[in-house]
């Protein structure tokens, strides 16, 4: 949805017709669960946190001031949302590294595909298992920029209104949290190329 068709139909929602909402929730309904199961890694945590983040947002609405999208303002929301789950969840679940691409596929991130060698499928698998760690071992606010910049592909202007973080703020946390990515990888002896080169939007400094 365009900028002016949202405001066209929050005026709509604020004027009384409460089932225009429903419009909002079908646009963006999809990318909201595909941020929350990023951040949760777990299907039902995820419905639960798309559902409590749209109706935080009808209920928030009428302080809804337009200086972003209605979609940035949303995202914002259900990643406060998640975020507070996972603290009062005391557990750092796993993270899916899968990503959608323009057809509706779940592909995985990036990882070369050489299954007719059995010791590079044994060694794509540990690069998995060792990013999945690796995220899993970041503070949940660096673990919640990288998904929001490496997985759902936000641009640094978007993270900055998501977050309500001014920019160059936004580009110390993807890089003190890569490079914390990258030394936990490391350890392990495991880092794959998209990391070590930056190739996911690196080369940021702080």
């Amino acid at each position: 949805m365009t900028r002016e068709e949202e405001s066209a139909v929050i005026k709509r929602i604020l004027d009384g017709d409460i089932n225009a909402f429903e419009i909002l929730m079908t646009a963006y309904e999809k990318n909201v669960y595909n941020l929350a199961l990023r951040m949760c890694s777990n299907p039902e945590d995820a419905a639960d946190m798309t559902q409590e983040a749209f109706i935080k947002a009808y209920n928030s609405l009428p302080s809804f001031r337009g200086d972003s999208k209605f979609s940035v303002w949303l995202y914002r929301i259900v990643s406060n949302v998640c975020l507070d789950f996972l603290r009062k969840q005391k557990r750092r679940p796993a993270v899916s590294l899968s990503v959608e691409d323009d057809s509706g596929e779940n592909t995985e991130l990036d990882i070369p595909d050489e299954s007719s060698c059995p010791d590079k499928l044994l060694e794509q698998q540990l690069t998995k298992e060792a990013l999945h760690m690796g995220l899993n071992d970041l503070p949940h606010d660096q673990k919640q920029i990288l998904i929001l910049r490496e997985l759902q592909g936000f641009s640094y202007d978007e993270i900055s209104s998501v977050l309500n973080i001014e920019p160059g703020t936004v580009k110390s946390r993807i890089f003190r949290a890569r490079k914390k990515l990258c030394a936990f990888l490391i350890r392990n002896g495991n880092i794959p190329d998209f990391v070590s080169s930056g190739k996911s939007g690196g080369g940021d400094t702080p």
